[in-house]
């Protein structure tokens, strides 16, 4: 069995249940009519465009166009977990660039050559799925972590400024901090493994097998996947908090909120 074709007029017909959507907004006055067009027209622009991109790549045999895709595929990514923090510090772009960049390119080509044992590694129908898949789960939990810290370490500076003036290292006086951004970064993701099978069924294994993939491939791609998403998320996480960590404290031990600045939401 193989998935039966969509026509365009199938895809028109889904789109009109964003009416709903409208109709509710409207009806509530919630003035999201706007948001909501946008963001379904621009969904599916982008989905096209990716469409056809996809296409181009898959018929590849040169690593060069493959990783300069999954390098832009890095630097939005990277660029988006950061835009929706309450706080900011010079440099945070390129903080959550090198933790997104590192761990993700690991943990992937790990996947992708030493797990699934593809051939070539660079194969782009198995290289840009899961890349996209493991930056799309590390984009929100280092938002989420990045965010919980930055605001955390604010909030609680009379408390951090009392233990480094008492002889605490920097280290053990944002400890607490640490944990807390790094537990609040992992939620999610530790929550849907929770009710994966139970309560919701994953794209990945939902689209195999309406592709005609049976069950039990599909759930075993499944479970490889969200491996792979967990081990980036939290090495992810790691190096964010670590990079920001540095900027907040300095090798003296003194707490920086000098470097911090508050962003208007």
């Amino acid at each position: 069995m193989t998935s039966a074709p969509l026509t365009i007029g199938q895809v028109i017909l889904a789109g009109m249940l964003m009416f709903i959507n409208i109709g509710l907004s409207m009806g509530l006055k919630l003035g999201l009519e706007r948001s909501l067009l946008v963001a379904a027209v621009r969904m599916t622009a982008q989905l096209l465009l990716v469409g056809l991109v996809l296409n181009w790549l898959f018929s590849l045999a040169s690593p060069g166009p493959i990783l300069l895709v999954s390098l832009v595929m890095a630097t939005l990514a990277s660029y988006d977990a950061v835009q929706r923090t309450s706080y900011r510090f010079a440099g945070i772009f390129l903080s959550s660039f090198v933790s997104i960049l590192s761990a993700a390119f690991l943990v992937t080509g790990l996947a992708v050559a030493g797990i699934l044992r593809v051939q070539p590694w660079y194969h782009a129908q198995y290289m840009i799925p899961v890349l996209g898949m493991v930056l799309g789960n590390m984009m929100s939990g280092i938002s989420l972590a990045a965010d919980r810290f930055m605001g955390d370490v604010a909030n609680g500076r009379d408390r951090l400024e009392t233990l480094l003036a008492l002889g605490a290292s920097r280290w053990e006086a944002a400890h607490p901090e640490v944990r807390t951004a790094m537990r609040t970064g992992m939620i999610p993701t530790i929550n849907s493994m929770m009710v994966m099978g139970l309560v919701s069924l994953p794209g990945m294994m939902t689209g195999q097998i309406l592709a005609g993939a049976p069950p039990a491939t599909a759930v075993r791609y499944q479970v490889v996947i969200m491996f792979v998403i967990a081990s980036a998320t939290a090495l992810g996480l790691l190096g964010m908090i670590l990079l920001t960590f540095r900027v907040l404290f300095d090798e003296g031990d003194r707490l920086r909120l000098d470097r911090l600045q508050a962003t208007r939401r």
